[in-house]
């Protein structure tokens, strides 16, 4: 060979292209590193969050007469509540308390969130509205419980009006009062993603106001209000620190009535109720994802919405 098919012949092999490194093969190592932590903690808050519950659900099966004493799998439990004549008050308070407050938070809140949103005023009083509103929402329940408390007795003795001395009264509107702040949002959130030409074309059509609030505003504004109906129920059913302060003897709701057999023991009659009403709740929470699916809410929306 000569000298110049050597120097082609190195220049040849020089000129080989060589496997590039892969700078991308740490990163995505890392990556499934970090997707791997993240699903081992997103396991391990679940299990914080949802343990307790699962195991009130399994000792609700308890025949034994402790609730930390497990004796057997039974029903026992489920018949002794409904046998209780205290416990079916109780439950029964607690779900006539949510469906009237449901009721009135529903009315009251469906009129303040169309208002917000259709309204012509200036900003500055929506701002103040909505601020008044959100802070039956970030105050604290303490809070709430102890303003209400002597208003419903100056109301009751003072001034003389015994509609405020009735233990249901009292429930339903210390609870609708909580209540109102999330329906108004959520009607509020409907309207304002919609356009209001409808309003404006049935207007042009002489269409009376109330024709239009009852044929138009009130169909389009349908998903936004029964799912605020439902959350109200739902926020109702399980407030406690609240009707602890305004219920009366006779009218007493069932989370009262758990934080009152706490002195004496709990016992698996409680984790039967508990569980019935857990049901119950997450029956109402899965209407209000199903309605808010219907009204073509993403999942995002669904999701703040039943986070309140």
């Amino acid at each position: 060979m000569s000298a110049v098919q050597e120097v082609n012949t190195v220049r040849s092999a020089d000129s080989v292209p060589t496997a590039p490194a892969h700078p991308a093969a740490p990163k995505r190592r890392r990556r499934d590193a970090s997707r791997v932590m993240l699903t081992i903690w997103g396991v391990l808050v679940f299990a914080f969050l949802f343990l307790p519950i699962i195991v009130m659900v399994v000792y609700s099966f308890n025949s034994g007469r402790l609730l930390a004493s497990w004796d057997g799998f039974g029903f026992d439990a489920y018949q002794s509540a409904l046998n209780n004549p205290i416990i079916r008050g109780s439950v029964v308070t607690s779900i006539l308390a949510a469906l009237g407050a449901a009721v009135v938070s529903t009315i009251l809140g469906t009129l303040g969130g169309i208002a917000l949103a259709r309204s012509h005023v200036s900003s500055l009083t929506v701002i103040l509205a909505t601020g008044l509103l959100s802070l039956t929402l970030f105050t604290p329940e303490i809070v709430d419980a102890v303003a209400m408390l002597p208003w419903f007795v100056s109301l009751g003795t003072d001034a003389g009006i015994g509609f405020f001395n009735i233990g249901m009264v009292r429930l339903v509107i210390a609870h609708a009062v909580l209540s109102v702040a999330v329906v108004t949002f959520i009607v509020r959130a409907r309207m304002q993603g919609l356009d209001a030409s409808l309003e404006e074309a049935a207007a042009d059509l002489y269409a009376t106001p109330y024709r239009r609030f009852t044929q138009i505003t009130l169909p389009v504004a349908a998903p936004a209000i029964m799912a605020g109906a439902l959350m109200s129920f739902t926020l109702s059913l399980d407030n406690t620190i609240v009707s602890s302060f305004v219920q009366v003897p006779g009218s007493t709701p069932f989370p009262v009535y758990i934080f009152s057999a706490l002195r004496v023991g709990l016992r698996p009659e409680i984790a039967a109720v508990s569980t019935v009403m857990l049901v119950l709740t997450l029956v109402a929470l899965g209407v209000v994802a199903l309605v808010l699916r219907r009204g073509d809410s993403s999942a995002e929306d669904i999701a703040k919405t039943i986070a309140g």
